[in-house]
């Protein structure tokens, strides 16, 4: 009985390996790698068409933090004669974090794109190529300016995003596929 269990156990053990095996020759097999959506890709897809751009998957990568500070206060005076200040503050913050799936939503002017990452009214963000740079990346566009407000719109309301937003580019997954087939034919030649 014992002897049957352990070929019982060590058979398993040898299909498990064999199926881990595959599993991972798969999944090597099938990933791509991610890299930055440059024009050149995009002409090279032609990707300046919305009907084959809308089929991509882009991510972003690395993190875009969007916050919004509301204050409110009143003051007075309370029935004994004590001055009262009253203020709260209501903070938001929306979090896109590394590698986020997004996709296309629509095009800007000088052939910007906007990148949709939730549903919902307004809910997109603005990507472009940076002037006078040689990486041609479509990066994370926000109203960068010296007084850290960085006022971008999403959602249909204004946020400050932080500086280290400003390094967030659009990222798509390339698989290359080569296919080879290979057609052998002897010739035996030919006698007088």
């Amino acid at each position: 009985m014992k002897l049957k269990y352990s070929l019982y156990l060590s058979q398993n053990l040898h299909n498990m390996k064999l199926l881990a095996f595959a599993l991972l020759g798969f999944l090597l097999f099938s990933c791509g790698t991610r890299i930055p959506y440059t024009d050149k890709l995009k002409e090279e897809y032609a990707l300046d068409a919305s009907q084959n751009i809308k089929k991509v998957q882009f991510y972003v990568s690395s993190t875009i933090i969007l916050e919004q500070e509301t204050k409110k206060g009143a003051s007075g005076t309370a029935s004994d004669g004590t001055l009262v200040s009253n203020s709260s503050n209501e903070k938001e913050r929306i979090i896109i974090p590394v590698n986020t799936r997004c996709v296309f939503e629509k095009f800007g002017e000088n052939g910007d794109v906007y990148i949709r990452f939730e549903v919902g009214d307004g809910k997109f963000l603005r990507f472009a190529m940076r002037p006078n740079q040689r990486s041609d990346k479509y990066y994370f566009v926000a109203n960068w300016n010296s007084d850290n407000k960085n006022e971008v719109t999403y959602g249909n309301k204004v946020y400050s995003a932080t500086s280290e937003s400003g390094a967030a580019y659009l990222m798509v997954v390339l698989k290359k596929l080569d296919k080879t087939k290979r057609k052998d034919r002897v010739v035996k030649g030919i006698k007088v």
